[in-house]
């Protein structure tokens, strides 16, 4: 029997559908590729914006034309949301909720066997369990996302997330770390920890990163999306004393003006959230301060995004993510007066991608001529010359002239200039620091 796998939306999902996937080789299955004929589809959807949406629809409709024979299972968020609607869908054959992903390879052996569709969503509006899945290798990347946590208490009015996730649970520290060790055994050297909002992680946030720090093997620590309240004197002593740790922190603005903060249900001001950068700054030399910000948001005025647009100035981020604010149905947001045209929000968009272009640049370009290490991912093609690329810690993609035979490890290179990839990124290019 083959089984393949389609994943939209986060790192979370990426997570959740490597254990899935583990499930199904576990039970003998083999794994094939997307696009090639397969026994089982499974398809693990996203919510947070209407494309998402439209997106996992295709992929869901997609699976059923290779194989109309085969089972198709909706997973995710937005089979959360659309239970019973995805299970109309004559193109998918199961449905199985956020939470209840730990059985859906047993589930899909059993629909093989008897061909009877089935629904599996749980109510999570007071699920407290958090259910345990666990990994041991992430394909060929030498980075690997260890899930540390799920769901989210903060109900900010645009999103649907706490909905269709439930309410924070969070994993225990032993899970955590024998994960962790069976990750470095097979051989993976950058550890990211991730989750729905690992700020909420109660169950000792600290002691978990020093913990993982003791681990042999261990190269390098980095964390996913921290919001800026997190930020305290106790963590930076705690972050300042792992050595592995990357000092880069994606901190989630949103909006730079207060008004509109205070319309999203975010808990602090746009002066709050830059004395947090600049504390970070003020510990850790030049980090890397990445972001989300969502423009066109609902009553957003004219002045209000100007003062979104200063803000982004003067914080300076090392790298920033620009989204239109898409509405979602069931959130508060929803029902606010004042929304803008997607004519709007895409101007908007532009306007705020000009800003954060150029202080993205800035921070690459404050980067030429330092020595910097970088954990080598793959080799890639420039001009056709061959080239090996990776990361530093602050999350600068640097690609460099190096063997190609390099890759998982850490090399010393030198930036010279800022170029623009394949696909319009931008990267630094660099020689061996010899």
């Amino acid at each position: 029997m083959k089984a393949a796998f389609h994943t939209l939306g986060c790192k979370v999902n990426s997570y959740e559908t490597q254990a899935i996937l583990e499930q199904f080789t576990g039970l003998g299955f083999e794994i094939v590729p997307f696009n090639q004929a397969a026994d089982v589809y499974v398809i693990n959807t996203c919510s947070v914006t209407q494309v998402a949406e439209q997106k996992s629809r295709q992929m869901l409709h997609r699976a059923k034309r290779l194989n109309p024979e085969a089972i198709v299972i909706a997973t995710g968020c937005y089979a959360q949301e659309e239970g019973e609607k995805l299970l109309s869908d004559e193109s998918i054959d199961m449905v199985i909720g956020n939470n209840l992903k730990s059985r859906i390879a047993e589930l899909a052996q059993e629909t093989l066997e008897s061909r009877a569709e089935q629904a599996e969503v749980a109510d999570l509006t007071h699920c407290r369990d958090y259910e345990e899945q666990k990994i041991s290798n992430q394909g060929k990347n030498v980075r690997a996302y260890v899930k540390i946590q799920d769901g989210c208490d903060r109900f900010c009015s645009y999103c649907i997330i706490p909905y269709v996730r439930g309410r924070s649970r969070s994993r225990e520290i032993s899970d955590v770390l024998d994960e962790v060790r069976t990750l470095v055994q097979n051989g993976y050297k950058e550890l990211v920890i991730t989750g729905i909002d690992i700020s909420s992680y109660d169950k000792g946030f600290g002691e978990l990163l020093r913990e993982i720090d003791r681990i042999q093997g261990v190269e390098r620590i980095r964390l996913g999306s921290l919001e800026a309240g997190i930020i305290n004197e106790s963590l930076i002593e705690t972050l300042r004393s792992i050595d592995k740790f990357c000092p880069h922190f994606h901190l989630s603005l949103q909006s730079g003006c207060d008004a509109t903060l205070k319309r999203m249900n975010r808990k602090y001001t746009a002066d709050e959230f830059y004395q947090t950068l600049e504390y970070i700054r003020a510990n850790f030399d030049d980090p890397g301060i990445t972001t989300d910000i969502i423009v066109g948001f609902a009553g957003e005025t004219e002045e209000e995004f100007e003062e979104s647009l200063a803000f982004a100035r003067k914080a300076a981020f090392s790298q920033a993510h620009i989204f239109p604010y898409s509405r979602r149905k069931g959130t508060a947001a929803d029902k606010m007066p004042g929304q803008l045209s997607k004519k709007e929000k895409a101007e908007r968009v532009d306007r705020m991608m000009g800003i954060t272009d150029r202080t993205h640049l800035e921070f690459l370009e404050s980067h030429i001529g330092k020595p910097q290490k970088i954990l080598v991912e793959e080799n890639i093609e420039i001009d056709g010359e061959s080239y090996v690329s990776g990361f530093t810690p602050e999350y600068v993609k640097v690609v460099a002239k190096a063997p190609e035979n390099m890759i998982n490890q850490i090399i010393s290179v030198i930036p010279e200039r800022v170029i623009t990839l394949a696909g319009g990124e931008k990267s630094l290019k660099a020689v061996l620091d010899t």
